[in-house]
């Protein structure tokens, strides 16, 4: 820019922070004395928090506010003590009026995004809590109360065509205030995306707080940041693969033009081979390293070591470590809401007491959450950290068994039971990490597959509702209760049941599968490890299989009897025309057609007894 486009730049950010030092709901969060001000109760319709917090802090914020609307909170701005974690310092929010309300979503130093959320109700609660470093800390929070069936012009939208444009609400004219707009690039697959802003104007800050628009790397906001701008610019994003996200946010002060961008797809070259791949599964993991990319590095197969320098890997066209979850040095480690398995290659020369190649680790991680496996492998070199992703899952099945013991399996499908007869069942976790609970949090019964609008607690957040459900306590690896069978009103023959199921580090004695039943007042979301669900079904009552059996007797015995008839009539008819052709010969045809007809039904009479009545 030029001289005077600077300057202009810098008299745009005085006027910016003198209009917010103006207004009356703009709030830093520290006293006059340097104190900060820990936690607040916000029933404002809208409020911007400048948060400063030293060392041990745990401060809560309730917004608040009797109207028919939901609140969206943006945590546009946030610094973490360095190399802090999630377990040590974060922003939990949580959608309702207190900390016993549902997790919505979390923040920490690894957040590799704008985080935006938004409540379903009327009330929303967070807490920050940060550790012993001494350090401060800095966060600004914004907030608004807003109506979702209120739509905004031109706000957000899907883009599939190869190239295309967007633009801000009322472009070239001022944006509106509190404005959220997502927009969702697709191309065609093997492309990446190439998009640049003609015209860029938001309002400027330095840390792009107030009025920002933010990329992201893939088709939703939690696929990686590549960039968020604000002020003066004409910046271009390029994408890794053949989707996009691009937001745009805004506040109550201090509308510009926005902006108009545009977007172009380039195919992309055949992909190179790997350098590295993790893989997870239910009970082992898969690390597969290219031998080219070991060579241009400086190294070969021979330097390469797990955190037990015993397990060696297997070698082909590529070098591949395959080893159980549980051995070679993995270390498990417990999350709250994820069991993580981590592993270590080291790539370093031995037998030199000089070397001048880099020294690096493979830092391999199997991430179990939410119904999923994450799989996190990066690698450092002289502090340089590359990321890689996939998607697995734990294995786990549920099958009924004949008895208390649970030594035999009932196989047969569908499973035929008595009313009211004692029914056992199974959940089982495949995986050979053998410190693992399994606890049925939720059972509920249904006559349809597919688990529609007609279901039946049996089982919910680990409390018993219905009457016969005796459960088990948890075991490593299983989850068991049983229940008296039952049938639905109506016409309906089949009964499926749908489990929920968590998975806990047995070694933890604070994790969810260890506190039983927990009241719905009482629950809370960050208590558990890992879930996922398994069906089985369908159960059917020993009536309705002798109903069936009945019911094809009786079809046999009709058809039976009307085969028999069948029979009769066909003999009948043979000998009728034997004795007709007979008649014929004789010339009497004509006199005795009532005479033959007897003769023959006689005779066929004669070679078929009367049925029996049934």
């Amino acid at each position: 820019y030029s001289e005077l486009s600077i300057i202009f730049v810098a008299i745009l950010q005085s006027l910016s922070c003198l209009a917010r030092a103006l207004q009356a709901d703009f709030c830093c969060c520290c006293s006059s004395i340097g104190v900060p001000r820990c936690g607040a109760s916000l029933h404002e319709l809208n409020k911007a928090l400048k948060i400063e917090l030293k060392a041990n802090a745990n401060c809560v914020w309730q917004i608040q506010r009797n109207v028919n609307q939901t609140i969206r909170l943006i945590f546009s701005y946030f610094k973490f003590a360095p190399s802090s974690s999630c377990e040590t310092e974060s922003i939990k929010v949580y959608d309702g009026p207190s900390t016993n309300s549902p997790l919505l979503g979390q923040v920490c130093n690894d957040t590799d995004a704008v985080p935006v959320l938004q409540s379903s109700s009327d009330s929303l609660t967070f807490r920050i809590t940060t550790n012993s470093m001494a350090f401060t800390r800095n966060f600004f929070v914004f907030y608004y109360f807003f109506s979702p069936e209120k739509k905004i012009e031109n706000c957000g939208g899907q883009l599939t065509g190869p190239n295309g444009t967007l633009t801000s609400p009322n472009y070239p004219e001022r944006y509106p205030e509190f404005t959220y707009c997502v927009w969702h690039i697709q191309t065609a697959k093997n492309s990446k995306i190439n998009l640049q802003f003609q015209d860029l104007f938001l309002e400027l800050d330095r840390n792009c707080q107030f009025d920002f628009t933010a990329v992201y790397d893939g088709l939703t906001t939690n696929t990686g940041l590549i960039g968020k701008v604000c002020g003066l610019a004409q910046p271009t994003f390029e994408s890794s693969s053949n989707v996009m996200t691009v937001v745009l946010s805004t506040d109550y002060a201090n509308s510009y033009r926005g902006f108009s961008a545009q977007y172009t797809s380039t195919p992309l070259l055949a992909p190179a081979e790997p350098n590295t791949l993790l893989t997870c599964s239910s009970d082992s993991m898969r690390i597969l390293l290219s031998k080219s990319y070991l060579t241009s590095l400086g190294y070969n197969e021979t330097h390469l070591r797990l955190n037990d320098p015993s397990c060696s890997p297997a070698v082909t066209d590529s070098v591949i470590f395959s080893f159980p979850l549980t051995s070679c040095g993995t270390t498990k480690k417990d999350e709250g809401h994820s069991i993580t398995y981590t592993n270590i290659v080291s790539l370093s020369a031995t037998g030199n007491i000089i070397t001048r190649q880099k020294s690096i680790q493979i830092i391999a991680k199997c991430k179990m959450e939410n119904n999923s496996t994450l799989e996190v492998i990066y690698i450092t070199k002289n502090n340089i950290i590359q990321n890689t992703t996939a998607v697995g899952k734990y294995s786990v099945s549920m099958s009924f068994y004949d008895s208390d013991t649970f030594s035999k399996p009932v196989s047969e499908s569908p499973y035929y039971v008595d009313l009211n007869q004692t029914l056992f069942a199974q959940v089982s976790l495949h995986s050979t990490d053998a410190n693992l609970l399994v606890f049925v949090d939720t059972c509920i019964a249904s006559p349809q597959p597919d688990f529609g609008s007609l279901t039946y607690d049996l089982i919910r957040s680990g409390c018993n509702k219905d009457d016969t459900v005796v459960t088990y306590p948890p075991l490593e690896h299983y989850g068991r209760f049983k229940f008296n069978a039952f049938r639905f009103l109506q016409s309906f023959a089949s009964v499926y049941l749908q489990c929920d199921i968590l998975i806990c580090d047995s070694k933890n004695p604070n994790s969810r599968c260890t506190e039983g039943c927990i009241s719905r007042q009482k629950r809370a979301i960050s208590s558990y490890t890992w879930k996922t669900n398994t069906i089985v079904g369908p159960i059917r009552l020993k009536r309705d299989l002798r109903s069936a059996d009945h019911s094809d007797h009786r079809n046999t015995v009709q058809t039976n009897r009307l085969m028999h008839s069948l029979l009769v009539i066909k003999a009948v008819h043979a000998e009728s025309d034997y004795v007709f052709r007979k008649s014929y010969e004789r010339k009497d045809f004509r006199f005795s057609n009532v005479t033959v007809f007897d003769e023959a039904y006689k005779r066929t009479r004669a070679h078929f007894p009367k049925p029996q009545p049934t």
